[in-house]
Parts: C-alpha cells; structure tokens; sequence
C-alpha cells in the first residue's frame, strides 16, 4: 500500500514540476516582452538641430488658432488703418501692395518650414510604425511559442493523469482482493 501512495506523491511531484516550468516560461515571456516595450515607450532621444527645432516651432505656431486669429487682426488692423487715415499718412494705400508682399512673404517661407516638419514627423510616424510592427510581431510569436509549450505540458499531463488513473485502477483492484480475502476468510470462519 505504501508504494502506491509513493507512485501517486512522485506522480503529483511531476506535476508541480510541471506548473513550475510552464509558470516559469510565462515569467520569461513577460519579461521579455517588458524589455522590448520599454525599449519602445523610450526611445534614445535624437538631436535636432536647430533649423529643425525651428521648423517644428514655427508649424505648431503656423497651424494654431493662435497664429490664425493673430494674423486676421493685423490684416483687419492693417486694411483698417490705410483705409480710414489720410492719404498723406497712409503707409500703405488701397489696392495693399505693400500687405499682398508681406502675406506672400509669410506664405512663401511658411510652406517649405512647415513641409520640413511634415517631413520630419512623418519620418517619426515611419518609425513608430515600425515599432508597432515589430510589438506586434513578437507577440504573435510568443503567442504561437506560449501555445506549443502549453500544448507539451498538457501531454504531459495527460500522459500523468493515465498513470495515475492507471495507480488508482491498481490500487483498486488490490483493495477488491483485499476485500474479498476479507469476506472469504469471514465466512469461512462463520461455517466453522
């Protein structure tokens, strides 16, 4: 009877082994992964120059409301003045000309800056792509490794619980003998 409970607590020892190498792998997954994730969320900085932190500056200025309702007053304050002050003391009179030079001025240096920093965020969009290619990639293949490695240690616990419903069929068997020993044994010892 003791080799039977010493079949069953090696058989239940291999299990513990087993939940502790299957728990030890997903361990090793995260970590993995958390290195990789951290790599991403930060990234090593980069060093702009200067005409690129320049251009980024001036397109977040660019596309404000800020720069829009900024601009829309020194036009309406410009027209305004030329337009309600005498002659002599206009320094820009009707048809503007002077104003037409300084918006297409401001529109010809405006569009190159703000396509550097178009150029400059795409580049970055680009690599965030990428990234997110790359998280995504590896958790498909940690996914696909995680569901054969679990596929293993479910055979093999398959395979475990036969042998220890194989043990229990033994053990059974032996206590139906033992019993029916016992039964024997009681009648005959009722017939003497």
């Amino acid at each position: 009877m003791d080799t039977g409970k010493q079949d069953i607590e090696d058989i239940l020892d291999v299990q513990n082994i087993q939940i502790k190498k299957l728990h030890d792998i997903v361990l090793q997954s995260i970590k993995d992964q958390d290195l990789l994730l951290s790599n991403l969320l930060h990234p090593p900085t980069e060093k702009s120059t200067v005409g690129q932190r320049i251009s980024d500056q001036v397109a977040k200025f660019g596309g404000s409301w800020t720069f829009i309702i900024t601009f829309s007053i020194l036009l309406i304050g410009w027209i305004a003045y030329n337009s309600m002050v005498p002659a002599s003391a206009q320094f820009d009179p009707f048809p503007f000309i002077l104003m037409n030079l300084v918006l297409s001025s401001v529109a010809a240096l405006q569009a190159p800056i703000i396509m550097m920093s178009q150029n400059r965020q795409e580049e970055k969009d680009r690599i965030n792509a990428e990234n997110d290619y790359m998280v995504n990639l590896k958790a498909e293949l940690e996914v696909r490794s995680l569901h054969q490695k679990v596929d293993l240690l479910l055979e093999e616990q398959i395979k475990t619980l036969f042998e220890i419903q194989a043990k229990q069929v033994e053990m059974l068997k032996k206590l139906d003998q033992k019993i029916d020993l016992v039964l024997k044994n009681g009648e005959n010892s009722n017939n003497r």
